[in-house]
């Protein structure tokens, strides 16, 4: 085993400390306070406030699904006498790569900066009162908050003894060390299902590019 992940955490204080030594867990939880602290001021609960969050629940899976394939996996193209690559597929390349660097985990901090502005423009752009937009916008950073800690639990020692969360690490466990061209799902799988992308691992190909479990 490599030193890298050997030294990973092991218990769930140790997880939670390491985890939020990263600046995108840090950030998710102060907005999504943010948003929980000014949705309480404004008062006036009502069942409404769980539309959003029924709405995202429905759309999560698909979300998941076309981002990793279309943004994270995007392939650098040639264009124009130029090769045209960005940022957030390179390191998620050099996560593949080395799968067990926590600082290649996470959402890059960059992005929250055009990411958020955007959210604040679409909720309350689209909600018709703010109650609604302040109970979207927490509903979806604190579901990216936890996409966030699925991810990482994938790539610690440390394992929560909940079937949900074991099951969402050995699915994601099979995308790194079985064939990247399957299991994108991270905290939802259903749009794996429904795009036949959630194969028996008994009968796909292990990749050559993918990792082996004792690698760096």
């Amino acid at each position: 085993m490599s030193s890298a992940r050997a030294e990973l955490p092991r218990t769930l204080w140790d997880a939670v400390r390491v985890f939020y030594r990263h600046s995108s867990p840090r950030v998710l939880t102060v907005i999504v306070a943010c948003a929980l602290t000014a949705r309480l001021a404004l008062g006036n609960f009502g069942w409404l406030d769980l539309a959003p969050l029924a709405v995202l629940l429905a759309f999560w899976p698909l979300q998941e699904w076309l981002i990793h394939v279309f943004i994270l996996h995007y392939k650098p193209v040639r264009f124009a006498g130029r090769t045209w690559d960005f940022k957030v597929p390179r390191k998620h390349r050099e996560h593949h790569a080395d799968p067990w660097r926590l600082d290649l985990l996470f959402i890059p901090t960059h992005v929250f900066g055009y990411g958020l502005p955007l959210h604040l423009l679409f909720w309350f752009g689209v909600m018709p009162t703010p109650e609604l937009a302040l109970s979207g916008l927490g509903s979806y950073f604190a579901l990216s908050l936890h996409y966030e800690w699925v991810h990482y639990l994938a790539h610690v020692h440390y394992q929560p003894g909940i079937a949900f969360y074991q099951q969402r690490v050995k699915n994601h466990r099979r995308h790194h060390f079985k064939n990247e061209h399957y299991w994108y799902g991270v905290t939802m799988t259903s749009a794996d299902h429904w795009l036949r992308t959630q194969p028996d691992p008994d009968a796909v190909e292990t990749s050559p590019t993918a990792r082996s479990t004792s690698s760096s």
